[in-house]
């Protein structure tokens, strides 16, 4: 091979190791500040949203429910850092994850930036995992699809237990 071949396999093999450089910095980046606004702007709506949730709320909507009698009304951490902490529910999802824009901000090095989220549909509670590098777990099981959770059903997000509690 000529010195010109070799030189120009030399650049090419650098500029795709500066590639995957870069690419991994964007990941990490993602990952612990979260989606940039111009992208998360850009994100379709899901099919599953219902027109009443686009429309202003009427002076009956406006109001806030009273929980029923058997609801949970807060989540709870119950082991972690910020064990004592909660969070009162309502209809708005519950965000968990390191980014300082979360509901529940985790300082946890086993937590991503968006990590999980607690909902209610139909009143029931559920918990999802938002593609987490870690993984969340419902009781020992790994959440791989949305799951309904109970009052008093262990959360476990890295060293971080959370509950929900009436």
């Amino acid at each position: 091979m000529s010195n010109l071949t070799l030189i120009l396999i030399k650049i090419a093999y650098l500029a795709v190791l500066w590639l995957f450089v870069l690419m991994a910095v964007g990941v990490i980046r993602t990952d612990l500040f979260g989606q940039s606004k111009k992208k998360a702007k850009k994100k379709p709506r899901s099919s599953s949203a219902r027109p009443a949730q686009r429309r202003a709320p009427s002076s009956a909507q406006a109001r806030p429910q009273r929980p029923r009698r058997n609801e949970p009304t807060v989540l709870a951490v119950t082991q972690g850092p910020l064990s004592g902490t909660t969070v009162n529910l309502t209809a708005q999802p519950v965000l968990i994850g390191r980014a300082p824009d979360s509901t529940l901000v985790i300082t946890d090095d086993y937590a991503s930036g968006r990590h999980a989220r607690v909902y209610s549909e139909n009143g029931r509670w559920f918990v999802e995992d938002l593609n987490s590098t870690n993984g969340t777990y419902l009781g020992q099981q790994k959440l791989n699809r949305p799951q309904p959770i109970t009052v008093g059903q262990p959360i476990r997000i890295g060293k971080t237990v959370l509950e929900l509690r009436k």
